[in-house]
């Protein structure tokens, strides 16, 4: 929501500002289809050339989620911290009963019950496997913490190839409006002969390709690989609480107490409360 007020806001200031100050569109619009052909036309090119295909195939999601913000809600951190409650319990009660949850989770009562979760490659591999490592005796708190810390930083580097993407076209669109208004003043140049009010005409179209280079880039692109990047960061998060809550239990810490060191991680705009944690824990305990 706030993103298309944004777009609109910097347009309607933008172009505003200009023709109350006195300025015409009539020179913008002539020129605006050639100067953003070759503009966006050269970047979309360097950014096929530049990006690998997972990177191209991720790019229209990620400006799809730079829209529709953090994937993980409220409800989704409350939920992680309930079935990881669960799982801890069995692992330390029946062992034996823990292995049909992560070794299948699609049929697993507990993971079902959470479809969002489930429905979360990342999130079953990070909790199963690492559980299951546990049970082959690889249970060093601080080995488990090193080697899940990898593995997150991993997969924010994959999850952040767009964001990085973006943020180089919009570093490269100031200089791609530089070579479309050089190529505008050769035009100029070749018609140097004409009247000063034609000339006029055609140098004002030519600095139309630096205005949008940059305009597009600080207005438009940069925003948006910024705002990607939160995005990418705060969905991070989300397996940083369930890595705390791993690492917790391999401490030997007391079920509720690791459940309690994940909500404690969880960003502060998103963490259940104590009481509402423990109202859904207390649930789960008379349904069991």
């Amino acid at each position: 929501m706030f993103g298309f007020v944004g777009i609109i806001l910097t347009m309607v200031m933008v172009f505003g500002g200009y023709l109350l100050a006195g300025g015409k569109m009539g020179v913008i619009t002539h020129a605006l289809p050639f100067e953003m052909m070759m503009i966006m036309g050269a970047a979309v090119g360097a950014y096929l050339l530049s990006n690998d295909s997972h990177t191209l195939k991720a790019t229209l999601g990620g400006l799809v989620r730079a829209f529709k913000g953090p994937k993980w809600t409220a409800q989704d951190h409350q939920d992680v911290l309930c079935l990881m409650f669960q799982l801890l319990k069995i692992a330390r009660e029946n062992p034996v009963a823990l292995e049909q949850h992560i070794e299948t989770p699609a049929e697993s009562p507990i993971f079902s019950a959470y479809p969002r979760l489930l429905a979360d490659h990342n999130v079953v591999s990070l909790i199963a496997d690492t559980l299951r490592s546990a049970s082959l005796n690889y249970d060093d708190p601080y080995q488990v913490e090193d080697m899940l810390t990898r593995r997150i930083a991993t997969m924010k580097e994959e999850e952040m190839h767009v964001p990085h993407a973006l943020q180089n076209m919009a570093d490269a669109l100031p200089a791609l409006g530089i070579v479309a208004a050089v190529l505008g003043v050769i035009k100029t140049m070749s018609s140097i002969d004409q009247p000063p009010a034609v000339l006029g005409k055609m140098i004002g179209g030519a600095l139309v390709g630096t205005f949008l280079g940059v305009f597009l880039s600080y207005g438009f692109v940069a925003p948006l690989a910024n705002r990607l990047g939160g995005v990418v960061k705060q969905d991070m998060g989300f397996y940083d609480v369930i890595k705390s809550v791993l690492v917790a239990g391999l401490h030997q810490h007391a079920t509720p107490l690791c459940v309690e060191v994940g909500r404690q991680s969880v960003p502060e705009h998103v963490r259940p409360s104590f009481d509402t944690l423990e109202g859904a824990l207390r649930d789960l305990k008379k349904a069991a």
